[in-house]
């Protein structure tokens, strides 16, 4: 069975993927409300909300009724600081936006998390979003949609080195740990959206690359 939600919440549209997605967002004639929290503004739309500052003040004073939300928070810990700072982006501030937007009304959360998550390894990025899975999961949600990229390729305002280096050599591997383009990413998290089914998915990156072309 297919839906179009119509009222959406979206983290982290400033990001990498996020833009892309919001950019998709904005032009579904379908959807009439997309709710973006950020840290600094964006584009002005007729259909967007965008609440600006630290999340940590407005999370809990966001309103309205949302149909479905979506994650696209992360960063690394070079831009973090610490391995600290990085948890509480990439699993905190996750986790808080997720149960926030299950009190708001929203049925279905996609997130970005990452190929290799497990919270049981012993690396530990991995680590930390396979603890974000599990704490997700830990909510009950009636479809959680868990997506799993692996190296995200794409212009970025502030270009990490690792991809930088990394980039040219994943898109010559095969299978799930094939690079996969941002705006791919994008349109398969829209896709998905369209799905309904009870539960947890987790959808790998080979999957992912499918879903967004």
């Amino acid at each position: 069975m297919y839906l179009t939600p119509q009222h959406v919440l979206l983290a982290g549209a400033t990001g990498l993927t996020g833009e892309h997605l919001l950019d998709r967002l904005l032009n579904e004639p379908t959807i009439t409300r997309v709710l973006a929290p950020s840290r600094r503004p964006l584009a002005k739309h007729p259909h967007l909300e965008n609440p600006v500052g630290d999340p940590a003040v407005f999370l809990p004073q966001l309103n309205g009724r949302v149909d479905i939300a979506y994650c696209c928070l992360g960063t690394t810990i070079k831009q973090a600081g610490s391995e600290e700072a990085f948890r509480a982006v990439d699993l905190d501030m996750v986790v808080a936006f997720a149960k926030r937007a299950r009190e708001m009304g929203a049925r279905h959360l996609i997130v970005i998390s990452a190929l290799g998550a497990d919270r049981r390894s012993s690396v530990f990025y991995n680590r930390v979003k396979g603890e974000m899975e599990y704490a997700l999961r830990a909510q009950n949600w009636p479809q959680l949609t868990i997506c799993r990229p692996s190296l995200l390729l794409g212009e970025r305002l502030e270009p990490r080195m690792a991809e930088q280096f990394a980039g040219p050599l994943s898109r010559l591997i095969p299978g799930k740990y094939h690079g996969i383009e941002a705006c791919q990413l994008a349109r398969a998290m829209w896709r998905l959206a369209l799905e309904e089914q009870d539960g947890v998915r987790v959808v790998e990156s080979d999957e992912l690359r499918k879903l967004g072309k």
